[in-house]
C-alpha cells in the first residue's frame, strides 16, 4: 500500500492565499461533477437498473431520500442560480403535481417492494409558490405509494413573502419538521440589486410561526460576495439574524455565472461585486460572528447550534452530502422529481429535462424524464468517496486497496503546495484539511479530480472557490 510521506521545505513568502487559490471549481455535490458526465457511459436502461441495485442493498436498512423540485415563482430573484419558470398563474400548480405524480409512480412500479422514505424535500424555485391544499395532495400522494421511516426528516424551502400559518401546519401535520428561509441580505441596497425584498418582519414572522407550531429546526439562508455587498452589511444581517437563533445556518458564497445562467444573474456589472479578497474576508467575519452566538462550522456554508440534527450528525461522523445539500444520515438511494431533477443511485446519476413542457411530453409517453446522466465506473467510485469525506469530515484515508487509485501519488504531488501553506496535513495513509484549510476545500477536492486534471474545461464551467 503507499505510504506518503515527504518532507515540507519553506518556499518563503507566497501571496495571499485567496489569491493564489481563487480559481474557477466545482462545489462537488456530485462526484463526477456534471459537465464530466460521460453520455457514453449511459442509457436509461443502465440508469433503471443501478437504481434497483442500489434500491435492494439500501431501502431495508437506511430507506431512500425523495427530492421535488417545484420551480414556480412570482418574480425573478438575480442572485439565483436555480432552474426556474417566472410566473403568476397558480393555475400551474395542479398540473404540474399530477404530472409529479405520474413520475413517482412510473419509479414505484419500477422498484421491486414498497420504497420506505427517510428523507424528502421540497426545493425550487418556490415551493410556497404552491396553495397548502396543493401541496397537501402532493405529499399524500407520494406517502400513498411508500412508507415512512421512523428516522425520517421531511423539509422544505419557504420563501418569507408567501409562507402562511396554513403551510406550516398542512406541511407539519404532514410529518414535516425543519423548514429553511431564504434571507440573503437585510440590506436594501443589495436587495433591490437582486431583487429580492425581504423585509425583516416577514421573515420574523415566518420563523417564530414555524416554531410556535412545532417545527424543530429552522433554517436562514444567508449569502455573502453579493452586488454591492460590504462586511458592514454582513456583521448587520448576522446581527439580526441572532434575535431570531435559527437552528442551523447556511452562509454561502454567491456563484456568479451569468455565462450559464442567461439573463438572469446580469442585473448588474462584475465590477458591482466583491473582489475575491473582500468576500473571503465577509466570510471570516461572518463565521466569527456566528462563532461567538453558538454557532459551529458543518462542512462547507453551514453552521448549527449544537442542538441541531446536523451538528450531531458532524460528531458522530454520520455528516452526508448529496445534491439536496448537506444531510444528517446517509441514504445510497436519492430519487429527483420534477424538472432538472437530479438522482443519484450512488453508481449512476441521471437528470431529468428541464423544460416544463418537455417533461410533461414525455411523462405523457409514460417514459421516466431523464435526458442525460452518468454510470459511475471503479475509479469514479473511489474517488467519490474521497471527496465525499473530505466535503463532510474535512479528512481521508487510502489504507485499503478499496480506497486506492493509481492517480494517487499525482493527487499528493498536487496538494504538496497546499501543505506548504498549511491548508493541509500529510497522515501515514492519509490526509486531514487544516482549519486554516478548511475554506479552501473546494481546492483539495479539486486535486483528487482526475478527470478535471486530465481534461481542463476550454469555457469556464463553475464558480469562483472563494
Amino acid at each position: 500500500m503507499l505510504g506518503l510521506n515527504f518532507e515540507s521545505n519553506c518556499l518563503g513568502m507566497c501571496n495571499s492565499l485567496v489569491n493564489k487559490y481563487n480559481v474557477a471549481g466545482p462545489r462537488y455535490t456530485s462526484y463526477p461533477t456534471v459537465p464530466y458526465w460521460d453520455p457514453n457511459s449511459f442509457s436509461l436502461k443502465q440508469w433503471k437498473a443501478s437504481l434497483v441495485t442500489s434500491f435492494v442493498e439500501s431501502n431495508e436498512r437506511e430507506g431512500i431520500s425523495l427530492y421535488i423540485h417545484l420551480p414556480f415563482c412570482e418574480s425573478m430573484c438575480t442572485f439565483c442560480g436555480c432552474n426556474k419558470r417566472i410566473t403568476k398563474r397558480h393555475d400551474v400548480e395542479l398540473p404540474y403535481i399530477k404530472a409529479v405524480l405520474k413520475e413517482w409512480s412510473l419509479y414505484c412500479d419500477l422498484l421491486p417492494s414498497r420504497p420506505n422514505i427517510k428523507e424528502l424535500h421540497l426545493g425550487g424555485g418556490t415551493p410556497t409558490f404552491f396553495s397548502p391544499e396543493n401541496l397537501e395532495f402532493l405529499i399524500k400522494g407520494i406517502l400513498r405509494r411508500a412508507n415512512i421511516d421512523q428516522q425520517h426528516e421531511f423539509s422544505f424551502e419557504g420563501h418569507p413573502n408567501n409562507t402562511t400559518r396554513e403551510h406550516l401546519q398542512t406541511l407539519y401535520d404532514l410529518g414535516f419538521r425543519r423548514v429553511s428561509f431564504g434571507v440573503q441580505d437585510y440590506n436594501e441596497t443589495v436587495q433591490k440589486a437582486i431583487h429580492r425584498i425581504q423585509p425583516i418582519a416577514h421573515v420574523e414572522e415566518a420563523t417564530h410561526t414555524a416554531r410556535d407550531i412545532g417545527y424543530t429546526s429552522v433554517g436562514h439562508d444567508i449569502i455573502f460576495g453579493l452586488p454591492f455587498q460590504t462586511e458592514a452589511h454582513v456583521a448587520k444581517t448576522i446581527e439580526i439574524t441572532k434575535t431570531m437563533m435559527p437552528n442551523r445556518i447556511a452562509f454561502y458564497s454567491y456563484a456568479h455565472v451569468p455565462w450559464l445562467k442567461g439573463n438572469g444573474q446580469r442585473g448588474y456589472k462584475d465590477a458591482d461585486l466583491p473582489s475575491g479578497e473582500v468576500k473571503r474576508a465577509q466570510y471570516e467575519l461572518g463565521k466569527s460572528l456566528l462563532s461567538k452566538t453558538g454557532y459551529h462550522e458543518i462542512g462547507m456554508d453551514h453552521f448549527a447550534l449544537e442542538s441541531d440534527t446536523l451538528f450531531k450528525a458532524m460528531k458522530d461522523h454520520t455528516l452526508h452530502r448529496n445534491f439536496m445539500g448537506y444531510t444528517a444520515s446517509k441514504t445510497q438511494a436519492m430519487i429527483g422529481l420534477g424538472v432538472s431533477s437530479i438522482s443519484d443511485s450512488w453508481y449512476g446519476f441521471s437528470q431529468n429535462v428541464k423544460g416544463i413542457e418537455a417533461y410533461y411530453h414525455m411523462l405523457d409517453q409514460n417514459m421516466i424524464p431523464v435526458y442525460r446522466g452518468h454510470i459511475l465506473n471503479r475509479e469514479d467510485l473511489v474517488v467519490r468517496q474521497h471527496i465525499l469525506n473530505l466535503m463532510c469530515h474535512f479528512e481521508t484515508e487510502w489504507s485499503t486497496a478499496t480506497l486506492y487509485i493509481d492517480e494517487l501519488k499525482d493527487v499528493v504531488f498536487k496538494l504538496q503546495e497546499m501543505a506548504l501553506d498549511g491548508l493541509v496535513e500529510f497522515k501515514k495513509h492519509g490526509l486531514k484539511v487544516t482549519a486554516k484549510g478548511q475554506p479552501y476545500v473546494r481546492n483539495v477536492c479539486m486535486a483528487f479530480d482526475v478527470l478535471l486534471q486530465r481534461k481542463q474545461p476550454s469555457t469556464r464551467l463553475f464558480s469562483m472557490t472563494v
